[in-house]
């Protein structure tokens, strides 16, 4: 691609002038179209340093409404550094519905610079490169608008450039020295933001812009944007087709098929609690220091049991190092985006562990049987679901799901105690009362949930939680035991 490209020859300078001001213009009005629209907009713009990034993008806000629009710099840290997963700072940036978000480099300057300088292997470079691909296409499946911007210029521009920055002591800060190892190794970089690029334009095309001409390279990037906005507008917000990619999944019983009879006595219950929470509160302080991220997933029944479960396996950690996430409906600013990123941005930190009370599971459970997104989207969501999960334990987290289990008659004796008893009733709702009546249903699409999502790196667990003591022993069991040999398996490649 970056090979191929011929560079423009001078154009003339009122004629660009001219033509940008119209642009400018166009872009303006889009603005309000945009906003009414409910289209999310992102403009990623990658380029070699000094090809004029910054300047391109202050051109092309210079007349959008502020209050509309943001532009991010994503740092890039030494792997050392990294506490989150590879696509965390981009999914945290992108825009709600009616906004844009401009990227000033993004996730291939993230993937090319730690490749070239040997902070990842090439197998974490190729998952690096799918975990992009999977990304635009939910982003173009949800809905986002993704328009991607090469600024190139050849190495002797590049070398000129950054001469003059360094001449002024005013402007002589803007050259790192990782834009200098950039333009000594610029035939390696070519190699590689042209392989990326080659990689990644299946889903969402590359636009590349002659940064030598920098007028030229304005009005192009503003035609651009123009073209591909007013095609958003006219064709409306896409919606991506359901489609399934194999994932190793492992059989797993439907719900009707569990037996719900296991329970243990008071002597036991006390005795295992006590072991057990003391191996997870050790396990907790070698977690911090070999830096392994857990996720806990939590859904069942209402009134299966998921609070008291998580209350127990909560109590032994050190509170400075996990949180609980209660997960309900969203919030407007949640909505309206990408149904995952509320996930993405209460991620636990590398050390940390997070427990979500409720999940993403709900776009195919309550969002699917009570109408909140269409057919196609909830449809869509198990390979979207898998992606997501597999980005997790890529970046190597624990990622353990559990469904606290009860039967419809051990859920009528609950909620009438909770009606019964005063200090219960803030937990039973009409809500809960008009989902019982949906039980069928439910159960229907949680037995495709966990048929389609069952995967090897991100298991399921039922629970048998008639009885609640036995549901938390078993769920206490299945945590220490995958931590114990998530703590091996990191001791083993550290000596290794």
């Amino acid at each position: 691609m970056l090979k191929e490209y011929e560079m423009k020859k001078p154009e003339d300078k009122e004629v660009l002038q001219a033509q940008i001001k119209a642009l400018r213009a166009t872009l303006t009005g889009q603005q309000q179209t945009i906003r009414d629209a409910k289209l999310p907009v992102i403009v990623l713009i990658e380029g070699w340093a000094a090809a004029g990034k910054g300047s391109l993008i202050k051109e092309l806000i210079s007349e959008v409404d502020p209050r509309f629009y943001s532009v991010v710099s994503p740092v890039i840290q030494p792997e050392t550094q990294e506490r989150y997963p590879f696509l965390y700072q981009y999914v945290k940036a992108i825009p709600q519905n009616g906004k844009i978000t401009f990227l000033d480099s993004g996730w291939m300057e993230g993937a090319v610079q730690k490749f070239l300088r040997h902070e990842i292997t090439k197998e974490e470079y190729r998952r690096r490169i799918r975990q992009v691909n999977e990304f635009e296409r939910q982003l173009r499946d949800g809905g986002y608008l993704v328009l991607k911007l090469f600024v190139h210029i050849d190495k002797d521009e590049q070398f000129e450039r950054l001469r003059k920055l360094s001449e002024s002591p005013d402007t002589e800060w803007r050259v790192t020295n990782d834009d200098l190892w950039q333009h000594r190794e610029y035939k390696r970089f070519l190699e590689a933001y042209d392989g990326f690029m080659e990689k990644t334009g299946d889903v969402i095309p590359w636009h590349i812009l002659n940064g030598s001409k920098r007028k030229a390279a304005v009005r192009d990037a503003m035609q651009f944007l123009v073209d591909m906005i007013d095609g958003g507008l006219r064709n409306g917000r896409y919606v991506g087709e359901p489609f399934e990619e194999e994932f190793p999944l492992v059989e797993i019983p439907k719900l009707a098929e569990v037996d719900l009879s296991p329970a243990i006595d008071d002597k036991e219950y006390k005795k295992e609690l006590k072991k057990l929470q003391e191996r997870l509160s050790a396990l907790h302080n070698v977690l911090y220091r070999r830096k392994i991220p857990v996720i806990l997933c939590y859904e069942g029944w209402d009134a299966a049991g998921k609070g008291g479960n998580i209350r127990r396996v909560a109590y032994p950690l050190d509170p400075r190092g996990f949180d609980v996430h209660p997960i309900a409906s969203p919030l407007p600013h949640e909505l309206n985006r990408q149904y995952l990123w509320r996930f993405w941005t209460r991620l636990p930190r590398t050390g940390h562990i997070c427990i979500f009370d409720r999940t993403w599971y709900g776009r195919v459970m309550v969002e699917r049987l009570e109408g909140f997104c269409g057919e196609k989207d909830w449809k869509r969501a198990y390979n979207e679901i898998n992606e997501f999960e597999r980005a997790l334990t890529d970046w190597g987290a624990v990622v353990l799901k559990f469904w606290i289990h009860i039967d419809q008659d051990t859920q009528l004796a609950r909620f009438t105690d909770r009606q019964n008893t005063p200090e219960k009733q803030w937990k039973i709702t009409e809500e809960d009362w008009r989902n019982r009546e949906k039980w069928p249903q439910y159960e229907e699409a949680i037995d495709e949930m966990l048929q389609k999502t069952n995967t090897e790196n991100a298991p399921w667990h039922i629970i048998e939680s008639n009885d609640k003591k036995y549901a938390r022993i078993r769920t206490l069991k299945i945590i220490v035991k995958a931590l114990e040999k998530a703590c091996d398996d990191h001791f083993r490649r550290t000596v290794e």
